[in-house]
């Protein structure tokens, strides 16, 4: 009765459209189901916190996404503020229920032995822009350092005495990542090949085209595919994702959390934790894979 009146409530004086109305119907019916499935003796009036917890739990239990489940929870609320307006019930049991948090997907990265085979083992191409092509991987993966940041980059952004890059990040803040002995190398090859092959750069961009213009987003998104491609099958296969696997070799490597947030240029500690998830789940996977009884 009480589910009745409101739906015709929806349909009169909201105007909602059938399909809505539907699935408020479904969902109210389906809670009704599972609290007297719990206690008989309970209804609409009666039912707390805790029956709507234990709904919710229920629900996770069986497979439905936390989008799914906060999209029911969302009718459970209208139902209860308009029992409220109607002065059925005194106390919303809704109030202090939490829906459940929508997991955020796990950071794509390129496996160690991949970027190593990458690198160190398939040509990118010939001449300048083969050049280009491997110093931009590299770059990435040894820095971990946004798109922008490093089409943005100048040559006096590369401190070769003091072994610092000078990056600008969002909001213009600046951080120094520092590079070794092996990309100092490749840095150091890669600059008299551009200066051998373009004659004027445009405001003395350190990553440049063949016509000396700064690069521009696209080229740089596609270039990182193109040579991705070579070595994994992710659907993924972005600037960003180097930037994400940069973070977790570091972190797989023993580095700090403290210093990747660092070197990432993260405002926050959570943020870079993301990618301890991450290590867990590869170090989950080795076990499944080695141990016996996994």
């Amino acid at each position: 009765m009480l589910i009745e009146s409101f739906l015709d409530y929806l349909r009169l004086e909201k105007n909602c459209s059938e399909k809505t109305i539907v699935s408020y119907g479904t969902d109210l019916t389906k809670f009704e189901e599972f609290f007297k499935s719990v206690d008989e003796e309970i209804d609409f009036t009666t039912v707390d916190a805790d029956v709507i917890r234990l709904w919710v739990v229920s629900l996770m239990d069986g497979g439905y996404t936390s989008t799914s489940v906060n999209r029911k929870l969302s009718s459970l609320r209208s139902f209860y503020r308009y029992l409220l307006r109607k002065k059925i019930v005194a106390v919303d049991p809704t109030f202090k229920v939490v829906g459940p948090k929508k997991k955020k997907p796990l950071p794509v990265f390129v496996k160690e032995e991949d970027m190593n085979r990458l690198l160190d083992e398939i040509p990118c191409g010939k001449g300048f822009a083969g050049c280009l092509d491997k110093m931009i991987i590299e770059m990435f993966y040894a820095t971990g350092m946004r798109l922008s940041e490093l089409i943005g980059l100048d040559d006096a952004d590369i401190d070769f005495s003091a072994s610092l890059i000078k990056v600008t990040g969002k909001r213009n803040k600046q951080r120094l990542i520092p590079f070794g002995e092996e990309l100092e190398r490749d840095l150091r090859v890669y600059l008299s090949v551009r200066d051998e092959n373009i004659s004027e750069r445009e405001n003395d961009a350190f990553f440049v085209r063949k016509d000396g213009r700064r690069l521009s987003p696209g080229m740089v998104y596609l270039l990182v595919k193109r040579n991705l491609t070579k070595v994994v099958t992710l659907k993924k296969k972005s600037p960003h994702v180097l930037r994400h696997t940069f973070a977790t070799s570091m972190l797989n490597h023993q580095a700090e959390l403290e210093a990747v947030k660092e070197l990432l240029g993260h405002e926050s500690l959570s943020t870079t934790e993301v990618y301890t998830h991450t290590t867990f789940e590869e170090l989950k996977k080795v076990y499944e894979q080695a141990h016996p009884r996994a």
